[in-house]
């Protein structure tokens, strides 16, 4: 084999790997959608029968419920100034880490009776992400 055909030969690999890999990618986007949906049934499900947990073929499933925050499309930078003003510059760096915004955010709210102080109103999105946790069952 020539060097060229060598060449040639390594690119044509390089081409159909390439090729490969944006086919899986695609399917991976599907397969996640899919997933995405189903859990998003499951759990609907599971919240109108009120069932928070169940086990079905040697899987526990358990309804979960995490509190997601963060800055407001275009109110990041008075979200940072806010924060500094009422104390709590250490939460701000160049960005806000998202799971500490959270957690804080969520303490904001319970001391706050339940609601989001006024400070924060208009700065933060609060949502609720419900998502399903699998674990292997435990034999009885």
């Amino acid at each position: 084999m020539t060097t060229e055909t060598g060449l040639f030969t390594l690119v044509d690999q390089l081409k159909e790997l390439r090729n490969v890999k944006d086919k899986l990618k695609d399917q991976l986007k599907d397969v996640n959608t899919q997933i995405d949906d189903t859990e998003k049934q499951l759990s609907d499900m599971m919240a109108e029968t009120e069932t928070p947990n169940f086990t079905h073929a040697g899987t526990m499933l358990c309804l979960k419920t995490k509190t997601r925050v963060s800055a407001v499309t275009g109110f990041k930078d008075e979200l940072y100034a806010a924060l500094k003003a009422n104390g709590y510059a250490s939460l701000v760096y160049e960005t806000v880490n998202t799971n500490s915004l959270s957690s804080f955010v969520k303490e904001q709210i319970d001391e706050n009776d339940d609601a989001l102080p006024d400070w924060l109103t208009g700065l933060v999105g609060v949502y609720d992400m419900t998502s399903i946790s699998l674990h292997k069952a435990m034999n009885k």
